[in-house]
This record gives C-alpha cells, sequence and structure tokens, in this order.
C-alpha cells in the first residue's frame, strides 16, 4: 500500500459519515444537488486568517493571492478579513471588482499583462506591479491616455530563492519581475515619468513548510529591499514580501511552524534598517489561507477488480483536481489526503486506487491506497481542495464541464 497525505485534524466524522462545519457530507451534496461538489468552510477559512495575525507581527497586513481560489464567496469573506488582494490578470481584476473589493486595495502582476488590461487597471486605480522596463513604459504611455497617474511597484527577482520551496520564483533566469540589478534605474525612471511610486514586490517561492528557510528568505527580502530602496532614491512605500507558506499535502509532510516565523518577522523588523522604518508591509498568501478549507466530493459510480486491483472509479477526476492526480508540478506521484466520506474513519479493510472518469491513465486520485471498503453510491473526499482546485484544472476536458461549488 501506497501512504495517503494527512487529513487536516479540522475535519470529523458525524454518524460515520465526513462533516464539514457539522454538516454531514451526504447533506451537502444534497444541498448542492449533484457531485462532484466542492465545499469550502468560511469558519476554516476565518480561523486562518486569525491564527496568522496571532502570529504575526501587528504592522503586518495581510493579502489574498487571488489566483488560489477566485470562488465569488471566498472573495467575499476574506474581504472582511484581509487588507489587500492580489491578482495576475484582467479576468482576475473583474472578479474582485464583482465581488465589491476596492480596487485600490488591489494589485496587479504576472509577466504578460496586455494594454487593455494594464490600461483598465490604471484607470480603477491598482497598483501595477511592473515586470520589466518595457511594461513600465507601456504603462507610463497608457496613464497620458487614461488621464491619470499609474500606481507603480517593480516586482524583483531576486538573487536568491526560497530554500525548499515546491516552486521557486526567484532567483536565475526566470520570466518574473526585473533582475535586482536593473531596478534602482527603473524605479528612478518612473517616479520621473509621473507615477505615483508603490515600492517593491519580491515574491521568492512557494510551498514551503520550513520555517527556517522562509525565515532566511524573509531576511534576505528585507535586505534586498532596503538596498534597492536606497539605490533608487525614492524609499519603499510599500513591500510586498510574498508569501510561500505551505500546507501539508502529502505523506510525512509537517505543518509549517507558523509561530517561529512569525516570531523571527518580529525580530527582523524591530532592527530593519532605516530606509524601510516607514515602509508598510505585507504578506501575499493563496493556499495557506484556503487550502485546508476546502474539500472535493465524488461520487463512486463503479468498482471493479483488474489483474487483482481493485478500482474506485468516480464521477469526477483531474480535470477538477489536477493537482492530486499528480499532474500539477510534481515529479513524482505522492497520494493527496483522501478518505471515504461515506465510511470517515473506518479502518482500513483494502487496497485500492480512486480514479476518476476519465478515459486516460492520468485520472487518479489515489493510488494503491488502504481504505475502507467501498461501494458504488460511496462518496470520496479529496483534501487540501481549497486552493487551486477548480480553476487549476482542465474542466472542460472531454466536455466534462465544471463540478459544483459551495460555501458552508
Amino acid at each position: 500500500m501506497k501512504p495517503l497525505g494527512p487529513v487536516p485534524n479540522t475535519f470529523s466524522d458525524k454518524n460515520g459519515i465526513l462533516a464539514i462545519d457539522d454538516e454531514d457530507a451526504e447533506a451537502l451534496v444534497a444541498r448542492a444537488g449533484r457531485t462532484p461538489l466542492f465545499v469550502y468552510s468560511r469558519a476554516l477559512i476565518r480561523t486562518r486568517v486569525a491564527r496568522l495575525r496571532a502570529a504575526l507581527p501587528a504592522e503586518i497586513a495581510l493579502h489574498y493571492a487571488v489566483k488560489a481560489n477566485p470562488y465569488k464567496p471566498v472573495l467575499e469573506t476574506l474581504l472582511e478579513d484581509v487588507d489587500g488582494f492580489d491578482i495576475a490578470s484582467g479576468g482576475e481584476l473583474d472578479l474582485v471588482v464583482a465581488a465589491g473589493i476596492d480596487p485600490r486595495q488591489v494589485s496587479f502582476a504576472g509577466p504578460g499583462k496586455r494594454d487593455d488590461e494594464l490600461f483598465k487597471a490604471i484607470g480603477l486605480g491598482v497598483t501595477l506591479n511592473v515586470e520589466s522596463e518595457n511594461e513600465a513604459r507601456r504603462a507610463l504611455r497608457l496613464a497620458e491616455a487614461a488621464g491619470r497617474p499609474p500606481r507603480i511597484a517593480i516586482r524583483v527577482n531576486p538573487e536568491f530563492d526560497l530554500k525548499g520551496s515546491g516552486m521557486k520564483m526567484g532567483g536565475g533566469a526566470k520570466p518574473f519581475g526585473l533582475d535586482a540589478e536593473r531596478v534602482p534605474a527603473l524605479v528612478r525612471e518612473v517616479v520621473a515619468g509621473g507615477a505615483e511610486w508603490r515600492g517593491f514586490h519580491i515574491f521568492a517561492g512557494s510551498q514551503a513548510l520550513s520555517a527556517e528557510h522562509i525565515i532566511e528568505t524573509q531576511a534576505q527580502t528585507l535586505q534586498l529591499a532596503a538596498r534597492l530602496a536606497e539605490q533608487g532614491g525614492a524609499g519603499c512605500p510599500h513591500l510586498n514580501l510574498g508569501g510561500g507558506f505551505g500546507i501539508p499535502y502529502f505523506p510525512g509532510d509537517e505543518p509549517l511552524d507558523l509561530e517561529r516565523v512569525g516570531a523571527a518577522l518580529a525580530e527582523r523588523l524591530a532592527v530593519r534598517p532605516a530606509v524601510l522604518a516607514e515602509t508598510r508591509m505585507c504578506l501575499e498568501l493563496g493556499r495557506y489561507l484556503v487550502g485546508e478549507a476546502g474539500v472535493y466530493l465524488t461520487r463512486i459510480v463503479d468498482r471493479k477488480v483488474s489483474h487483482g486491483e481493485v478500482f474506485l472509479i468516480t464521477d469526477g477526476g483531474m480535470h477538477h483536481q489536477l493537482a492530486a492526480s499528480g499532474n500539477f508540478g510534481t515529479v513524482v506521484r505522492r497520494n493527496y489526503p483522501v478518505a471515504i466520506a461515506s465510511r470517515f474513519g473506518a479502518p482500513v479493510e483494502e487496497e485500492a486506487s480512486v480514479v476518476g472518469c476519465l478515459c486516460t491513465p492520468l485520472d487518479r486520485l489515489a493510488d494503491k491506497a488502504g481504505l475502507p471498503r467501498a461501494e458504488v453510491g460511496d462518496l470520496v473526499a479529496v483534501f487540501c481542495a481549497g486552493a487551486y482546485g477548480a480553476t487549476a484544472s482542465p474542466m472542460q476536458f472531454l466536455g466534462q464541464g465544471p463540478a459544483a461549488e459551495l460555501m458552508v
């Protein structure tokens, strides 16, 4: 048997069925009217925000990375709980505006912004995290047509990356941000061009579980921001420290020691360089805020045995949960946290693979896992489904279409 990832300890059973916010999975499916279904817990999102607020220095603002989960009820929930929103496309800009978010709370990153996206963002007062000299110059030209100065920060490609991160966003040749040595000259250019100078965005990596590595990266980020602020001659009104906080997905993963990270950051801020004394700082977090608050529910439609191996075939699959299938950024496939929701907490009785309904061998949600015996009609739960699930998966593959979504 291959081990499963750790199920978050925030879930329990209700009469032997997985419960989410004290409502059992079958009742939630009945409310939604169908499977497959993503369920997101408002209470768990807010609990995570509260824990962050308690652990981090009070001056650190929290921003939500919309790419993690742009579902409107998620955005509306976080509107009350976070200080800003970070987007990566004009489409996400439309989504945050529709959710009632003030565009002046929004920053816009991404290496391939189109002119129409830039123009609209400038008109709404969004902060542009520009990623090249060319993009900055386009923004300045478009601002003349818009009749208002652009709010510009520079996304920096740092000399370092976030060690142990699942996805490295800095260090070496990258399509993201401007190489650090070229930043000071661009600062002077955008300020001279009439932009409202907003500071730096320095994002070195994501999905890290090591407090030590995050602490090291945050220290390097503060040093780099101070150096660039001095060399650019315009200070640093705002600093996006990035994020990178990971959640446990796979066997052997341990939760991030958040309190250790917060204490170390407080110590660093107490001795920060003078040029950063008035800088407002934020952390940009996506999956850490919403990932563990989501569960994907899919129903078993067939049970078959092939060459002695049991396959539980569901009505969902990788078209909704690409990451759980092992096809989204992982080299070696490992099992996500998966359980038989209809028999939650029951002992292991057999080895079985949970597969989806797609006609491809890539469509596998759990590989040779130890599970209670499950039958046609039982529900399967895939945990850590609150981030990079519905919108990060090929939902139209083979004409399958999207899953239902429900906030509880």
